[in-house]
């Protein structure tokens, strides 16, 4: 199957913590990084999921927010650190490349986020992603 979801970072699950409705799901990224998603708790068990079980984290490059400097006391579980490696802007709208440990991931930002946050290639930056955004695929 093939997707337009540009954000796909193959890992490993850690763990699965049930509740009532929604699980929430640890992966360690091919990199080393820790990844949380929120997942509905159905799609947990339809999926299998368990310590050990091979996923694909999925996330819409809509969804990934950047940062330049450290966040404090946000309440926004995954934040991988990574360095722009390419930008393409349109007059609205920015599609910005992250190298991060063990693959890449694609920001779609305001132009105006991109001149605001001084990104360049290059650029230190941390990419931001809620945990009710990350959709797991197994294998």
């Amino acid at each position: 199957m093939s997707l337009s979801i540009r954000n796909q970072l193959p890992g490993t699950v850690t763990a699965v913590t049930p509740g009532e409705v929604m699980a929430t799901v640890k992966v360690r990224l091919t990199g080393g990084q820790e990844l949380t998603a929120a997942i509905t708790l159905e799609a947990a068990e339809d999926l299998g999921l368990a310590a050990g079980s091979a996923v694909r984290a999925l996330v819409k490059s809509t969804e990934v927010a950047l940062a330049t400097a450290p966040v404090e006391r946000v309440s926004i579980r995954n934040r991988l650190p990574g360095t722009v490696t390419g930008i393409a802007a349109g007059g609205a709208m920015a599609s910005v490349k992250i190298a991060v440990e063990g693959g890449e991931l694609t920001s779609a930002i305001t132009s105006e986020s991109v001149t605001d946050l001084g990104l360049s290639a290059g650029s230190a930056v941390l990419a931001l992603i809620k945990s009710t955004e990350v959709s797991l695929a197994t294998a």
